[in-house]
């Protein structure tokens, strides 16, 4: 499987996100690399882990024999269900280094989402983790992944193996704990490839368009692409540091966060969505480099203080880029560069100027190379064609098929279904809305119309509409009869919580 065209390639890019990591680890090999939230044990199993590039390295190597040890193949598309934690990035670099194929997939997800997707790509390992969510010795409100996964692979032939993170895993889930222990694994030579490594599929994400879910594939040069456009732009330099706090599951997670990380050589400090608290306490600590977080919340982290330090960048992630302009004018001492996200199909970054406000997206060629050209399409949308933009349907053949799948025009553009208006005045666009029929929460997308068809499943008494919000773009209310039985319902078919805590009785305080 091979993703990239003769003209990327004749670029001359052979490097592939493991290149880049193994020179950071010459570099640095002492040196921090991979820094665990330290909330880390409310949320999942295990105490916070640092570790070097000598130990991220045995780690991905270990990770990477393990899978090879299994069997499987070159190409084999292996689906991540990980929290934000050091082994999201672990196990994304271990399947790359393994010759593999990475599908992480949103934390959110649950049984009907994954089986739709994994459905689609043939993926045949699911690696995971065995909780989510808040523990502590006055509450439990945790989620097994594991489970879910295990319920997952019931559903899906192709699937051979569930592997996880963690303890007290259910019967027939193969352990990966030990990984991280001090004797290595031989890693098992991967297959050969033939042509130039980089041009390979290296991750596959997945976006939710009106006509359903669309996998999304993207080879190293694609995704170095992506990252480096907004590593550029934010001024970065050769061994700075990044926090993250973008969800693992999407492009913008892999080029804002995994990406910069790489290419600076620094340390990557992961904060697991959504902790203020902690998150100010990591981003008084980082010394330098640059934080990239969801655009929503900058705002309220301004207004408690805890954006004030010069010697960082802070990048902020708008997965509704209509939401940019109405932004408050930034002038902190930060330096500050939007990140237009457009699903996943590409983004867009700017810095801002001197006056803090936005800057505009124009029509054609721009952003710090590599560049990504813009098109306002005859349905008033934003199409978008670049070296990070994907160029081929996803798995080979789809496009023959009927299931929905990226389709590129003959110039190369994809339209990204974004709405968008003209100021003919200045030649750039005005970002109006999300993609038709779609709903945003979060940065999740769900087709409004399957949405309302879940609920009818369940109690065609019910109904679900979609609300503004001020942080999460919109958000899911639901009525019905028996409001918590239609939500325990929802939950046991496998649905996103989000969607199923739409009819959570107010006040009331559930697992999701």
């Amino acid at each position: 499987m091979i993703l990239g065209g003769t003209d990327r390639e004749a670029a001359g890019n052979r490097t592939t996100l493991d290149d880049l990591f193994r020179r950071a680890g010459v570099r640095h090999s002492a040196a921090m690399a991979l820094i665990d939230p330290p909330n880390r044990e409310i949320f999942t199993d295990g105490t916070p882990r640092r570790l070097t590039y000598a130990q991220a390295d045995r780690a991905i190597s270990a990770f990477a024999a393990r899978l090879r040890q299994l069997g499987l193949q070159t190409d084999t598309v292996v689906a991540l269900h990980l929290p934000h934690t050091v082994e999201s990035i672990i196990a994304l670099l271990g399947v790359l280094r393994a010759g593999m194929i990475a599908a992480p997939l949103p934390l959110l997800w649950r049984q009907q989402d994954i089986v739709a997707a994994l459905g689609r790509i043939g993926a045949k390992v699911i690696v995971t983790t065995a909780r989510i969510g808040i523990s502590s010795q006055s509450t439990s409100q945790s989620t097994s992944l594991a489970e879910i996964a295990m319920q997952a692979a019931a559903e899906l032939f192709p699937i051979r193996y569930v592997c996880s993170f963690g303890l007290d895993l259910p019967d027939g889930v193969m352990p990966l704990d030990d990984i991280f222990g001090p004797d290595q694994l031989d890693l098992v030579p991967s297959s050969a490839r033939p042509g130039n490594a980089a041009a390979h599929v290296a991750v596959v994400t997945f976006e939710t368009g009106a006509a359903g879910l669309v996998p999304v594939a993207r080879n190293h040069i694609e995704l170095i692409a992506g990252g480096l456009s907004a590593y550029l732009e934010s001024g970065a330099v050769l061994d700075a540091n990044v926090l993250s706090a973008i969800q693992p599951g999407s492009f913008a997670s892999i080029a804002l966060g995994v990406v910069p990380w790489l290419l600076g050589g620094g340390a990557l400090t992961l904060h697991h969505a959504y902790d203020p608290a902690t998150f100010a306490d990591q981003y008084r600590t980082q010394n330098g480099g640059s934080i990239a977080l969801p655009g929503p919340a900058l705002a309220p982290l301004a207004e408690a203080g805890h954006l004030g330090n010069a010697s960082k960048t802070i990048v902020a992630l708008w997965r509704s880029p209509e939401r940019i302009p109405g932004n408050p004018p930034w002038h902190g001492d930060a330096r500050l560069v939007d990140v237009a996200s457009f699903g996943e199909y590409g983004l867009l970054a700017a810095q801002r100027g001197a006056d803090g406000m936005p800057a505009a997206i124009a029509i054609g060629l721009s952003g710090t190379a590599p560049a990504i050209e813009t098109l306002r399409t005859d349905a008033s949308t934003v199409a978008l064609r670049g070296a990070m933009v994907p160029a081929y349907a996803f798995p080979p053949g789809a496009e023959r098929g009927p299931e929905p799948h990226l389709k590129p025009d003959a110039a190369g553009f994809v339209d990204t279904g974004v709405r968008c208006g003209l100021n003919r005045d200045t030649n750039t666009l005005t970002i109006t809305g999300s993609p038709a029929g779609i709903t945003s929460i979060g940065g999740y997308r769900f087709r409004q119309n399957a949405v309302d068809w879940m609920v009818a499943e369940v109690d065609l008494d019910a109904t679900i509409v979609a609300l503004p919000d001020a942080v999460l773009d919109q958000r899911l209310a639901g009525t019905a009869p028996d409001r918590e039985a239609t939500e325990a319902h929802l939950l046991v078919r496998g649905v996103n919580p989000l969607i199923a805590g739409a009819f959570r009785p107010r006040g009331a305080a559930k697992a999701a």
